[in-house]
């Protein structure tokens, strides 16, 4: 190839010697010439080269039933590569070209070196991005850190070809630059400080399975609340269910605490934790004449039955004197109601009866006895879960009245 190269740049320079021009005047207007050759010659090869190569990959794309090959098409990755063969035709030309002009000779191929370099750098990222997105498509891989690996690959190839431009550039020997490198090597590593930190937790994310793509995260410190849509070696992106975006130091997921919800959703229900404020002074015992009223809600109807027998029994046979209400085992309010609310929760449709489901009393406070219920929803989309743990709360709110209770509620005096 070589000898071709130089047949077609050195004719044109004995031509103009015989038609009489010095050899200073030939020696530039041939180097004119050749310029021009070269350029048109370039050209035409990145035509020709673009036209095959794209319409190559593009019929490839079509036969083939992988992705692969239409990702790279899509990154662009033929024109690429169309445009690194002109280059290297450029290269070996410049110099026969400028044969007689040693210094541009010196100067004109650095920069076409350092260009070459540069483009295989790119057209190696566009392979890269390509396999990201193919790897993306994948179920296996759709939740996994890739983008993070990726730009670790990358930032060391850019080295590596920083590395050779400074040695091309500088005319520095390759194992004399490295060694400069190392000894510059604590600089380095306190600028890409962000970067090896980000590097190390993408690593721990990934082999701890932290944090996959799709997870909801809640991280307080910064304010995410929502869905991960990317990450990355140094952010990972939360998408925040008010369609904000939270953008986090990966490193912060190894550091700080966050919350995955990811075992929540993959489980059988989402969690139902929450309670109501009885009011102390409206629980008491219930009279005879209230049970009876009482055993017309359906819910609880059997349960009086039963338990007041085993209560008059209990009360007869150790013969407890029922003058006062206190004495002996008796049926309160506040009870009767957890009763209820437990059945009812039980005949709840939307709840999964195979999971934990209680009502119970907590540690009482100033502001009154705390009744929670805790529960599962079958559903754990956001809309559905928050109606059903509305409609049962609506449920319960309305029918404390029912039990004689009250719930609490704060009263601020006014001084007119």
């Amino acid at each position: 190839m070589f000898k071709y190269i130089e047949k077609i740049f050195t004719f044109i320079y004995p031509i103009l010697r015989k038609i009489g021009l010095g050899s200073s005047a030939a020696s530039y207007l041939s180097l004119l010439l050749n310029i021009i050759v070269l350029c048109v010659l370039s050209y035409v090869i990145y035509l020709i080269f673009r036209l095959l190569l794209v319409t190559i990959l593009a019929i490839i794309a079509q036969k083939t039933k992988t992705k692969f090959d239409d990702l790279l098409v899509s990154n662009k990755t033929a024109k690429y590569i169309a445009h690194l063969i002109p280059l290297l035709f450029i290269y070996k030309s410049v110099p026969v070209i400028l044969d007689r002009f040693e210094y541009w000779e010196g100067i004109f191929a650095k920069i076409v070196g350092i260009y070459i370099i540069v483009l295989v750098l790119w057209i190696i990222r566009t392979i890269f991005n390509a396999l990201r997105d193919y790897l993306k498509l994948k179920p296996r891989y759709s939740d996994k850190p890739i983008d993070s690996f990726i730009q670790v690959i990358m930032i060391l190839l850019w080295v590596i070809g920083t590395t050779l431009i400074i040695s091309k550039l500088f005319d520095i020997d390759k194992g004399e630059l490295l060694t400069i490198l190392g000894a510059v090597s604590a600089v380095i590593i306190l600028i890409f400080r962000d970067t090896i930190l980000g590097f190390v937790s993408s690593v721990q994310v990934s082999i701890n399975d932290m944090v996959r793509i799709g997870d909801w995260i809640t991280m307080d410190k910064f304010g995410a609340d929502g869905d991960v849509i990317e990450i990355n070696l140094a952010t990972v992106k939360v998408r925040n269910f008010d369609n904000t975006t939270t953008t986090i130091p990966t490193y912060s997921l190894s550091s700080d605490s966050f919350q995955n919800w990811r075992g929540m959703l993959n489980s059988d229900g989402r969690r139902i934790k929450r309670h109501i404020l009885i009011k102390t002074s409206s629980i008491r015992f219930l009279e005879e004449a209230e049970l009876v009223d009482l055993k017309k809600i359906h819910l609880i109807s059997h349960y009086i039955d039963v338990r007041k027998n085993e209560i008059e029994r209990f009360n007869l046979e150790n013969k407890i004197d029922k003058s006062l209400a206190i004495n002996g085992r008796n049926l309160t309010n506040l009870g009767l109601f957890r009763k209820y609310i437990t059945e009812y929760l039980f005949n709840y449709p939307g709840l999964n009866k195979d999971m934990l489901m209680l009502c119970r009393q907590l540690q009482s406070t100033e502001h009154g006895v705390p009744l929670e219920v805790y529960a599962f929803s079958y559903d754990k989309r956001f809309e559905n879960y928050e109606y059903i743990m509305s409609d049962i709360f609506d449920h319960i709110i309305a029918a404390v009245g029912y039990f004689d209770l009250e719930i609490f509620e704060s009263k601020i005096e006014l001084n007119n």
